[in-house]
């Protein structure tokens, strides 16, 4: 069973920082195109960083260019999202997913498979 579990969310003042983790089982993460993406309340779920499988090359969103790291442990077969100098406006539910392929970009329709997502408010 493919089993995407993100976790990591939670309340943070602006300036601060999260590392967000997702967990897969069922399959090994290694071989898919991994992202992170998030869903502000009343916006669309946009891309905010992926990893494709085809060179591994990273993308990054322009708004948190700089303050975001994507990584992975193909041991722990888990892909992390590091956030740095959290700002209100990252507030959001955050989700990973897979893809079976991603050349460039980190668009929505490249990504199949979802975790539950994980919330994240960055609050004074």
């Amino acid at each position: 069973q493919v089993q995407l579990v993100e976790s990591g969310g939670g309340l943070v003042q602006p300036g601060g920082s999260l590392r967000l983790s997702c967990a897969a089982s069922g399959f090994r993460l290694a071989y898919y195109a991994r992202g992170w993406f998030r869903q502000a309340p009343g916006k669309e779920r946009e891309g905010v960083s992926c990893i494709s499988n085809i060179d591994g090359r990273t993308y990054y969103a322009d708004s948190v260019k700089g303050r975001f790291t994507i990584s992975r442990d193909n041991l722990k077969n888990t892909v992390y999202l590091d956030m740095n100098s959290l700002k209100p406006e990252d507030t959001a539910v955050y989700y990973c997913a897979i893809g079976n392929r991603l050349e460039s970009g980190c668009p929505l329709s490249s990504f199949g498979a979802w975790g539950q997502g994980t919330q994240v408010t960055v609050s004074s």
